[in-house]
């Protein structure tokens, strides 16, 4: 067994143990956290795919984040309000709702991605970034669902035979979630697509001289990153019970992107990685002081500057990218 298999098997192990450890230390809050850390890495893995394999550094993923998880959260509301929408009573399944999620975040991802992937570098960051401010003010716009304020989840999106009100189930569900999200990330960037993907970043001329097309691949990749980050918004909803504009706004693909470089971009894994050590520094940090980015981002530039490849690159030695 290579080493870096050795610490994915580990990460792995650790997810899995973590309700057992939990219940038996009679903490039900590392639990909260565990789920906390699976969902972040869902939706950073979404944006590791077109990060760290395709070289498009999107500012406006959290824009799919916040939607997944207002598709929840006004369907939810209708519900309790005993309204329909657009002659659609709702539905409570998880089944329904999250791919619900998942197609509103591709469809938003895919507009989005066919107009930003028409330029490149700074202006394509800067043209992410304003799509996403767009969402977050029409979500503040909102009144009817709380504004600024955000809105209030009733109750978690139903799945047959399962307990979503058990915290250590709900937490199994989303590391499900999150262990086939990388099975599929890691079969995509492997395929051919995700070959053609990885020959754009290393020389987009040569891979057109050859024949593929940059628009296809890029914002097949971009739309599919969508979907995974409208999901884990949805998985937050669910988790949270609560949703608000917050979610969409710049900080949130700003703490995405940092859990990627922290973990390591170009490697899947390490986003998974990333999110826990983020989030768990940021726990610890802030039950000490309130300025915790103060120590958060020294961390951040010293990982940068002696290990490029992220924590899991250090840990995992030479082949940890895929």
């Amino acid at each position: 067994m290579t080493r870096k298999n050795i610490v994915i098997f580990l990460i792995f192990a650790a997810l899995l143990v973590l309700p057992l450890a939990a219940n038996g230390l009679n903490n039900s809050f590392l639990i909260n956290m565990g789920t906390q850390f699976v969902i972040y890495a869902l939706a950073a893995i979404s944006l590791d795919l077109v990060l760290g394999y395709g070289a498009m550094v999107s500012f406006g993923h959290a824009a799919f984040f916040g939607l997944g998880g207002y598709v929840v959260g006004i369907v939810a509301y209708h519900m309790g309000m005993g309204e329909t929408i657009m002659g659609w009573t709702g539905s409570e399944s998880a089944l329904v709702m999250w791919p619900l999620a998942m197609l509103a975040a591709a469809l938003t991802g895919l507009v989005m991605g066919f107009l930003s992937l028409r330029t490149s570098g700074v202006q394509f960051i800067m043209i992410t970034l304003a799509f996403a401010q767009m969402l977050y003010f029409v979500l503040v716009g909102l009144v009817t669902y709380g504004g600024d304020d955000g809105m209030s989840v009733m109750s978690r999106n139903l799945i047959p035979g399962v307990n979503m009100d058990d915290p250590s189930i709900f937490y199994y569900v989303c590391l499900a979630l999150m262990t086939l999200w990388v099975v599929l990330c890691r079969r995509i960037v492997n395929s051919p697509f995700g070959m053609a993907l990885r020959g754009f970043q290393q020389n987009e001329r040569r891979n057109v001289n050859l024949g593929y097309a940059p628009m296809r691949y890029k914002l097949t990749a971009f739309t599919i990153s969508a979907a995974g980050a409208g999901l884990a918004g949805a998985l937050w909803a669910n988790y949270a019970l609560y949703v608000s504009p917050d979610m969409a706004s710049w900080l949130k693909s700003g703490t995405l992107m940092a859990m990627i470089v922290l973990g390591g971009m170009g490697t899947i894994y390490g986003s998974i990685l990333g999110a826990a050590v983020y989030l768990g520094l940021e726990q610890a940090l802030t039950a000490w002081t309130e300025n915790w980015m103060l120590f958060l981002g020294p961390a951040l530039i010293l990982v940068v500057l002696f290990s490029k490849r992220g924590l899991f690159g250090w840990l995992a030695g030479r082949n940890s990218h895929d």
